[in-house]
């Protein structure tokens, strides 16, 4: 069979070993890391993507020390009996033809705990906890439990280590001029900064011989005030490959940057152009990361750039085969990263276990298995959003034979709303994905179909994933004609003004705010995002920030909720920051603990507090509801009436806010019960 993407899929000559092709699995902290007694959990989901075909796998961060862990007893590799247990992971990964390396990371000022240490004693605006400024010794024994690190990771079986010196972390708080203060062989001028990381590579290489990979994850773009410099990342990179470095994985942005670098609303590629300005200066291989989720976009950038590798973490979360699939022509079935960070990074950042809303399996590998049916049997489910078609997808590629209804003419329930948000536009991946996977698994569709209790009752199983529908509060006037709910905004189902008032302030308030002052045809253009967003160019100003420039808005919006507070504090823990910023660079004017006194036709009469003072009128063309769901869970009675008793699963369960990774998950927990 021809070769679809020749490039991407094409073996990599290191030199003294080779990567079967040019995807790698980047590095993301899972939470299994921190545990011994998860050791086999890790070992089942990293053999379960070196089986899925990619060539070379990255752990998430382990600390080379216990200055250096990211929380209290954290991931470490410390001694010889770490390495003994980390050989179940290197022989899991082995045996299916995988090769992976351990990332050494020190967290520096980000250390959860207070042990913590840094180039200087500057505490991180993300962390309560103040670091220590290492002695001129302890970065001296810094360098030393690096290198242990490597050795211990080579006696566990590891191909290499990727020494973490981006995002922000202990290495690049020395090279920044922004977190280095100081005056000795360590600090004061670009020099001195870059001697940590270089030393480290250094001495890694001595230690560990010719014959391993040493990978450095290189900050080409620090995104923070007062960070490195263009020249200053050109001569790392230079001195980090003299200093034998094997490859130069990308990385952008600190975790305390105000430019987003992994959220949906991030264009595809968005940082490619600069890690092939460096891979133009060096002579070992570049790896591309960041933003990059299907085989074409790889093959196309492995053709136009100097990059040699493409690095892909949460892709490999969301689909483990998505190597194997793209060798087999097969791209339409990858079940595609859409960067929602809901149960990745959001977990990783509340120190909870890892996971992908759209694979519910992804960490639980030897807990949710799929396997195939001993007894088939025929299944109803009701709904074609994301609870029904993940129950509808699973259940059928077991071997059931499900019906899939929904009285809609297509499927997507929710998320076919989210993809007409600004910047969600990615979420029609996920349609298409399960529209490939309901032809592929037989899975018999019926759309614009109301079904009842009658017609169900001769299935061996109802699952009921109708989801729910929009609450429209008790306020008065609510019947008027300006008042819309968020389905008729984002439909666009009648024409919206010129201002707006957004009762709610959840997530769906947040996203009809952001589709409300977004021009009417929203593109993610790169050079636009980019001015919105104030990320400059590396080469024209250090840390590569500018002055943000964001388009107008078009609308004038006011986003009110009953509570009192700050709004969006339920949002994501990492993407919540960036919908804060994106609708107040949009003059979105948010309101608090509002009280809906009554809409006519001067517009909506509010007031504030228990006491109802300030009272004032918003003369807006429209109101826009986005003040929750109610389930629709009608059919249950007529069912249990019948003597049928279905599963009731997603929205028709709990109406909570839209919660796609509750919906998915039960929908494929529940086939794997079926």
């Amino acid at each position: 069979m021809t070769n679809p993407y020749p490039k991407l899929l094409s073996p990599l000559d290191l030199g003294f070993t080779t990567l079967k092709n040019r995807v790698v699995m980047g590095s993301m902290h899972t939470g299994l890391e921190d545990r011994a007694r998860d050791t086999g959990r890790l070992a089942a989901y990293f053999a379960e993507r070196a089986r899925g075909g990619v060539g070379l796998i990255i752990t998430g961060g382990y600390a080379p020390n216990r200055t250096g862990w990211l929380l209290p007893f954290a991931a470490e590799m410390l001694s010889s009996g770490d390495a003994r247990r980390h050989r179940r992971i290197t022989a899991a990964v082995h045996d299916e033809g995988g090769k992976i390396l351990l990332q050494v990371l020190h967290a520096g000022r980000y250390a959860y705990h207070p042990l913590s240490a840094s180039a200087s004693a500057l505490k991180a605006p993300i962390n309560p906890f103040r670091p220590r400024a290492l002695s001129s010794r302890g970065v001296e024994e810094t360098i030393d439990d690096f290198v242990r690190c490597a050795l211990l990771a080579q006696e566990a079986g590891y191909d290499g280590v990727e020494i973490m010196g981006s995002e922000g972390y202990l290495l690049n708080q020395f090279l920044a001029p922004a977190t280095n203060r100081r005056t000795d062989r360590w600090g004061g001028s670009a020099r001195n900064r870059r001697r940590l990381p270089v030393e480290i590579v250094r001495r890694t290489r001595e230690a560990v011989g010719a014959d391993f990979i040493v990978d450095y994850r290189i900050s080409l773009a620090d995104y923070v005030e007062n960070g490195q410099s263009w020249d200053e990342i050109l001569r790392l990179a230079t001195e980090v490959e003299e200093a034998g470095a094997t490859l130069l994985n990308s990385g952008f942005g600190w975790h305390e940057a105000r430019v987003p670098t992994i959220v949906t609303s991030v264009p595809s590629g968005a940082f490619v152009d600069i890690s092939s300005a460096v891979a133009e200066q060096v002579q070992i291989p570049v790896v591309a990361s960041n933003r990059i989720n299907m085989p074409e976009a790889a093959e196309q950038i492995l053709a136009d750039t100097h990059v040699q590798l493409i690095s892909m973490a949460r892709p490999m979360l969301s689909d483990p085969d998505w190597v194997n699939k793209a060798a087999a022509d097969r791209a339409a079935e990858i079940n595609t990263c859409i960067a929602c960070n809901q149960a990745c990074l959001d977990h990783a950042f509340v120190h909870k276990k890892v996971s992908c809303l759209l694979n519910p399996r992804a960490g639980h590998e030897t807990r949710l298995v799929l396997a195939p049916t001993r007894v088939t049997r025929t299944v109803a489910v009701v709904g074609a959003g994301p609870a029904g078609l993940a129950t509808a997808v699973s259940a059928a590629e077991r071997g059931h034979r499900v019906t899939l209804f929904d009285a809609n003419e297509h499927i997507g329930g929710q998320f076919d709303m989210a993809r007409r948000i600004p910047g969600k536009e990615e979420f029609n991946e996920t349609i298409r994905y399960f529209t490939t996977m309901l032809a592929k698994y037989d899975v018999d569709v019926r759309l614009g179909v109301r079904v009842g209790a009658e017609e169900l009752t001769g299935f061996d199983e109802v699952v009921l994933a109708t989801g729910v529908t929009p609450r429209m509060p008790a306020i008065p006037g609510i019947e008027h004609p300006m008042v819309l709910s968020y389905p008729e905004a984002i439909y666009g189902v009648r024409e919206v003004g010129k201002r707006v008032a957004v009762i709610g302030a959840g997530g769906i308030g947040f996203d009809v705010s952001e589709l409300l002052t977004t021009d009417e045809s929203p593109t993610l253009n790169l050079k636009e995002w980019k001015a919105e967003w104030g990320a400059a160019d590396p080469p024209e100003a250090r840390g590569a920030l500018t002055a943000p420039l964001p388009a107008p808005p078009a609308r004038e919006v006011f986003l009110l909720q009953r509570t009192k507070g700050p709004q969006g504090r339920r949002l994501g823990k990492t993407t919540g920051w960036v919908h804060r910023a994106s609708l107040k660079a949009k003059g979105v004017q948010q309101l608090s603990e509002v009280n809906y006194e009554r809409i006519d036709d001067d517009g909506l009469h509010i007031s504030f507090g228990e006491k109802r003072q300030r009272p004032r009128v918003l003369a807006v063309d429209n109101v826009v509801i986005c003040a929750g769901q109610e389930s629709v869970r009608e059919l249950e009675d007529a069912l249990r009436s019948r003597g049928v008793r279905p599963h009731v699963i997603g929205g028709a369960a709990i109406a909570a806010e839209l919660d796609a990774k509750r919906a998915i998950k039960q929908g494929t927990e529940l086939a794997a019960q079926l």
